[in-house]
């Protein structure tokens, strides 16, 4: 019998999720979750063998969960509307095995989880594409004056953290924009973390 925790905020989707998986003879849903932090809860002291996670969700995301959860011996298998690569990247790192769409068939979803617990890994085809066209066009030193930007700093600290001048600052903020085809640090900010190009 496979044993399932899931994790979703919507609760007629949880509900649902539950029930239909519930109606495959190999499958049991243990624990259900309605955010990342009950989902860590539950699977440390469920020990399920799958735990199928929402992205976006309140508290913790599914993939702070997901990296969390990286210690255990469970499957994690991220289940969202969410296509975008960085999301991907990082479930990657965070060595999810499933990435599926929730716009996929229902039976799609029991046969993955069957193909995981068999050893494979699932990934939606339409993000694989995506995964590979996605590079970072930032300079190393572009990717540091974002960072410290992300961490707070402003023109003055990063400046004096780098030991060069506040309008070279200004200057690589301007590249960083432009590159990213941004209007401002919080857009370049957010669009760097959907891509998952922060460390």
């Amino acid at each position: 019998m496979i044993r399932i925790v899931i994790a979703e905020d919507q609760r007629m989707l949880l509900g649902a999720l539950g029930s239909l998986l519930n109606l495959e003879e190999d499958m049991e849903v243990i624990g259900k979750a309605s955010n990342g932090e009950e989902a860590v809860t539950l699977v440390q002291r469920l020990l399920p063998d799958v735990c199928i996670m929402d992205i976006e969700m309140p508290g913790k995301t599914g993939l702070e969960a997901a990296e969390e959860l990286q210690q255990l011996n469970c499957k994690v298998i991220i289940l969202t509307t969410f296509s975008r690569s960085g999301y991907f990247q990082r479930a990657l790192k965070a060595g999810v095995k499933g990435y599926l769409l929730k716009d996929s068939p229902s039976e799609e979803l029991a046969s993955s989880i069957r193909s995981i617990m068999a050893g494979k890994r699932i990934y939606a085809p339409e993000l694989m594409d995506d995964a590979y066209n996605q590079e970072n066009p930032l300079t190393e030193r572009e990717k540091e004056v974002l960072e410290l930007v992300a961490d707070g700093k402003n023109t003055n600290e990063i400046a004096d953290q780098l030991s060069i001048k506040t309008g070279t600052v200004r200057n690589y903020i301007s590249a960083i924009l432009d590159k990213l085809e941004v209007k401002n640090r919080i857009e370049a900010i957010t669009h760097s973390k959907e891509k998952g190009w922060f460390k």
